[in-house]
């Protein structure tokens, strides 16, 4: 499991003075390039590949309040295609007793920044994403997987 530490700074609470909603998004983003970074897929990688990760969505559960001191993000491959293109992360949130605060099952892909195009991960990279973290019930993913069943676009009609 790799593990990023915060401090909770007063800009990060909300109107009830606890970790707003956007912290949490942010902290998880953070740990989440932290941990590409850790393993060798750095910034300069993406730029180089010319490719850069994209989000189809985050569910946060939260159990406990956080309203002061550090948190703990983790981050866990949870799943991956194949060929890379999709991938899953699970982040828990730890407060500074240990207790686990929140959770999140985030998936996404890779895409192209030329043609805006989902694509598979060049094998150096592939490699080092399987070589992260994996959670204990690790699985390979399909497209089918990577979309919600009940949720689809819906048009504006004017």
């Amino acid at each position: 499991m790799y593990l990023k530490e915060f401090e909770i700074r007063w800009n990060d609470l909300d109107a009830n003075r606890h970790l707003a909603n956007s912290s949490y998004v942010n902290y998880m983003s953070h740990t989440r390039m932290s941990a590409l970074m850790h393993h060798g897929i750095d910034h300069n990688t993406l730029v180089n590949c010319d490719i850069g990760p994209v989000v189809f969505y985050e569910h946060i559960y939260y159990f406990k309040e956080a309203l002061h001191g550090k948190v703990k993000v983790s981050f866990e491959l949870a799943g991956a295609s194949e060929d890379g293109m999709f991938f899953q992360f699970l982040h828990n949130f730890y407060n500074d007793k240990g207790d686990n605060i929140a959770a999140c099952d985030m998936k996404g892909g890779w895409i192209d920044l030329k043609t805006r195009k989902l694509i598979s991960l060049p094998e150096e990279l592939l490699s080092k994403m399987h070589s992260m973290p994996k959670t204990t019930d690790f699985r390979t993913l399909e497209k089918k997987d990577m979309r919600s069943e009940t949720v689809s676009p819906k048009p504006l009609k004017s």
